[in-house]
């Protein structure tokens, strides 16, 4: 059996740990969640300051390879409820400091951001700033989508701030964004790069993703070619994660047979990490490429690359508050995320109460194995400490870790792990040897979407 075979098993990609299906909700409330929040907040935002997510859940259509929590509709109308929705949401955790929060990261998801109006985007914004400081090296950015993001919208979030643009490309094969209904040219993605950066933004980077219904190896070749013409700062390369029985009927507008086998799936991202590099492009953690100078290179490079539930950020902070539909928040010991359901997260907004709807609280295991996962994901090393004071837990990881250590994954040293340039590509099974709960609870069913 060769390692794609072997190792192309359901895996988490660890935006946290313990992963949300693992997470021990029936020991979980608010109220535990409030007051670790209250806890962790002083020194957090003193120290570095906190982060936002701000989930905008709006699309006014489908895109069939899409695996986010969003709502479909062209009514327009939902933009004004749900805007204050979100901002009563910022003034209940406000209400909790006896600090004014300084906010050291933004970063607004979905969905579709460019879904609100130009003018609603700036009333959210206007109302996040009123109730804290935003420190001058700030890091801003936000998720575009070429087909709706108008100059006017680059044009607001600049002057509010902004300065990071991620756009998300997919490919640029028409076959290909015909079945995963994405249509976006090449000439429609090259304007908003033009407009963006004639209007001030600094940094740009792209969402790739292989392993899409009726790629080719010259399709995705010829795809990196029109984004080599673009230099994006930053390039997202990702496994299309196709879960149909988690997300539904989306993902079944083609069939498992339009899909690249392992091999084939393999093969497309290897051409793509081939001529990423070949074009002055660092691998940095997982399924991320950036050019030197770019925030995520140098933080790569400085060893202060951070991973939470936004993905990958150059900016560490302990505090992360998630507002909105289905956000997620993490105060260090603590996760917490809101209820899903728009309508829902609204209603229970509107009666003044907290949107959060189930958490897990981190114990002593949880922070010692998390802090591994973070370090192997953005460093692709960690260090472990002498042998006699390692827990059961950390034991039983380095125990699993051998096999991949003979199949050449990884190097494991008296104090350390260090991942190989054989490894890169199965970091997401590497991170599952420290994963305990997923071990002590090995699922029945398919969880996550396979690692390769």
């Amino acid at each position: 059996m060769n390692l794609i075979q072997k190792y192309n098993v359901a895996a988490p990609r660890y935006t946290s740990y313990p992963t949300v299906p693992y997470w021990d909700t029936a020991h979980f409330t608010v109220q535990d969640w409030e007051r670790r929040l209250q806890t962790a907040y002083p020194a957090a935002n003193a120290k570095d300051g906190i982060s936002l997510y701000l989930h905008l859940p709006f699309c006014e259509s489908l895109c069939m390879y899409c695996g986010c929590n969003k709502h479909i509709t062209v009514n327009h109308a939902v933009e004004a409820p749900y805007i204050r929705a979100l901002l009563k949401e910022w003034q209940q955790y406000l209400q909790l400091f006896a600090e004014k929060p300084r906010i050291r990261e933004i970063h607004l998801g979905g969905g579709t951001p460019a879904f609100f109006s130009p003018g609603r985007l700036a009333e959210l914004l206007a109302g996040i700033y009123q109730g804290a400081r935003l420190l001058p090296d700030a890091s801003l950015g936000f998720e575009a989508h070429p087909g709706n993001t108008t100059p006017e919208h680059l044009e607001v979030l600049y002057s509010l701030g902004f300065r990071r643009i991620s756009l998300g490309v997919q490919d640029l094969d028409e076959r290909v964004q015909y079945v995963i209904n994405r249509i976006q040219p090449y000439e429609m993605l090259a304007a908003v790069v033009e407009k963006a950066r004639a209007v001030g933004f600094t940094s740009t980077g792209f969402d790739l993703i292989y392993g899409l219904p009726l790629q080719t190896a010259a399709g995705m070749e010829n795809t990196v070619q029109q984004v080599m013409q673009l230099q994006p700062d930053s390039i997202s390369f990702y496994s299309y994660a196709h879960v149909p029985w988690i997300k539904g009927v989306g993902q079944r507008r083609f069939s498992e047979a339009d899909l690249p086998a392992d091999e084939e799936k393999r093969a497309l991202y290897e051409l793509g990490r081939r001529l990423f590099t070949a074009n002055g492009y660092t691998e940095i953690g997982m399924d991320h490429f950036a050019l030197p100078g770019n925030a995520l290179h140098d933080a790569f490079i400085q060893g202060s690359l951070h991973r939470n539930f936004m993905g990958y950020t150059p900016v560490r902070t302990s505090l992360l508050l998630g507002l909105g539909a289905s956000a997620i928040s993490d105060c260090r010991d603590a996760y917490a995320q809101n209820e899903k359901n728009v309508a829902a997260y609204q209603q229970m907004v509107n009666k003044g109460a907290l949107p959060v709807v189930r958490g897990h609280l981190l114990d002593a295991e949880d922070l010692l194995l998390r802090r591994h996962i973070q370090a192997l994901l953005c460093r692709f090393s960690t260090s472990l400490g002498p042998a006699g004071h390692r827990c059961t837990a950390l034991e039983e990881s380095i125990g699993r870790l051998r096999e991949l250590e003979r199949d050449g994954l990884v190097e494991i040293g008296p104090h350390s792990v260090q991942v190989t340039a054989k490894g890169r590509p199965f970091i997401r099974n590497i991170g599952m040897a420290f994963d305990a709960r997923l071990w002590r609870k090995v699922p029945e069913a398919q969880l996550f979407s396979t690692a390769i």
